[in-house]
């Protein structure tokens, strides 16, 4: 299915029904209607998008802008731009706490990881890494 050019991160909605592309050289996102296979593309001002991904309620999608300095927030229902979040150099991998309270987002250019509260959308904290963190992934100790 065509979507916009340069189509890089993307990510399902949490009810199924919609998969979102950040199209990181067109300077757009897809949205694809799953059911009906048809696809909207919405202009979002960025450098490079990178990646993008669902809050775990479906309120609010994030895109990392690699070229920029920070985070995209669109609200999911009305395809809003809702703020842009400074994360101090070019946002890449986006991981979600399954309790849907934080956000936490690397940032190759500043070797750690943003943590961004989602009810306030501003960044709360940082987590050292080693250089130039990227894909991130959540993982529950089994007992």
């Amino acid at each position: 299915m065509p979507v916009g050019a340069g189509a890089e991160g993307f990510d399902l909605s949490p009810n199924g029904r919609e998969l979102w592309v950040a199209n990181a050289q067109g300077g757009s996102v897809s949205i694809v209607d799953v059911d009906t296979k048809t696809a909207e593309t919405l202009n979002v001002r960025f450098r490079s998008a990178n990646r993008l991904k669902f809050t775990p309620d479906g309120k609010y999608v994030l895109i990392s802008d690699l070229g920029g300095t920070g985070v995209i927030v669109m609200d999911a229902a009305t395809r809003q731009e809702v703020t842009r979040i400074d994360v101090g150099g070019g946002a890449a991998g986006i991981q979600m706490s399954p309790d849907g309270a934080r956000a936490f987002v690397a940032v190759g250019s500043q070797n750690g990881v943003a943590v961004i509260d989602l009810k306030t959308l501003q960044v709360t904290g940082r987590i050292a890494t080693g250089p130039g963190p990227d894909g991130l992934a959540w993982v529950a100790r089994s007992q």
